[in-house]
């Protein structure tokens, strides 16, 4: 059994597949050709495809996939939240199985990948032969008023006080609402300080220990700009569900499938709650709780737990 990340490797097909009149996608292949398909999903939504989700997974097994979701990373066009929403992107994602010729996948997302894979595997169940999660978003009201409404200024109340400076105090009871306002209605370099403020609350509480580092990445322009206006696109329509309870709500028609789920104990984007419910509701899952994480993808401890998850469904 692997404990750390296998080794880097190059896509062996890289493509893009035009899903609507607007949208191109970006995906990319690596790994084994003939291998167990796993398509990778990312957070946001908004931030893009990373070459280091490539590294969760034995390349000598698994057929490996990364894509773009509309108006992210390499997908054009760049940062356009016309046409863009939850079944948007559930659709993209069964054209690519169709364009790729694969009967079944494993999905694995985290954060927002988790959305995502939950909403596809509710509306093509039996297209999901596996799900592997990692920091379950269940997209209520009560998780984005915990995070955008001050519930996570309890434990950050110097990075708070700097996420909401910038709005004025009578529009402080929706937050989401104000920045997104601004980010897509304010001049270019006044829409940029939005955006990046959004994006830089987010990096430093995802680790358990902040990273100064991952912080300065969420201020790229081009990132920033692209995660926090279609994250708060996204999140001002309740990301397009029919119910605040929505995943939930429908459970029951995945109820079986295999799944996976790796959580950081001290998550504040996305708290432990969220992942414990889901867990309670599927007969064939299991919760795997990390003590030394938080939310992000890049604590080694959550690494350990999702190659350890890809490495048993192998055997199983």
């Amino acid at each position: 059994m692997r404990n750390f990340l296998f080794e880097h490797i190059e896509p062996f097909n890289v493509d893009y597949l035009k899903v609507s009149d607007i949208h191109t996608i970006y995906y990319e292949e690596s790994g084994n050709k003939d291998g167990i398909p796993v398509l990778v999903l990312h957070g946001g939504p908004g931030a893009g495809s990373s070459s280091i989700y490539r590294r969760f997974f034995d390349p000598e097994y698994y057929r490996i996939i990364l894509f773009d979701q509309r108006g992210s990373g390499k997908s054009k066009p760049f940062a356009e939240i016309k046409e863009n929403t939850t079944w948007d992107l559930v659709n993209d994602i069964e054209k690519l199985r169709k364009e790729l010729e694969i009967k079944n996948l494993i999905l694995f997302g985290g954060s927002w990948g988790s959305t995502l894979a939950l909403s596809y595997a509710i509306t093509f169940p039996t297209s999901v032969n596996a799900l592997i999660l990692r920091g379950v978003y269940l997209c209520r009201k009560v998780e984005m008023d915990w995070y955008y409404q001050g519930g996570a200024s309890f434990f950050y109340p110097d990075r708070w006080e700097k996420f909401i400076s910038i709005i004025p105090e009578n529009e402080r009871n929706n937050m989401i609402q104000a920045y997104h306002n601004r980010i897509c209605n304010e001049p270019y370099d006044k829409a940029i300080l939005y955006a990046k403020n959004w994006s830089q609350w987010e990096a430093a509480t995802i680790n358990l220990i902040p990273s100064e580092e991952l912080i300065n990445e969420f201020g790229e322009v081009k990132f920033a700009i692209a995660f926090a206006k279609i994250e708060t696109h996204y999140f001002i329509n309740k990301v397009f569900f029919n119910s605040d309870n929505f995943i939930l709500d429908n459970v029951d028609k995945i109820e079986n499938i295999k799944t996976k789920i790796v959580h950081g104990r001290y998550d504040i984007p996305c708290p432990l709650q969220n992942a414990w419910e889901l867990n309670k509701r599927l007969k064939n899952s299991e919760l795997i709780i990390v003590d030394n994480a938080g939310h992000s993808t890049y604590e080694r401890g959550i690494q350990e737990a999702l190659i350890r998850a890809t490495e048993e469904l192998k055997i199983n």
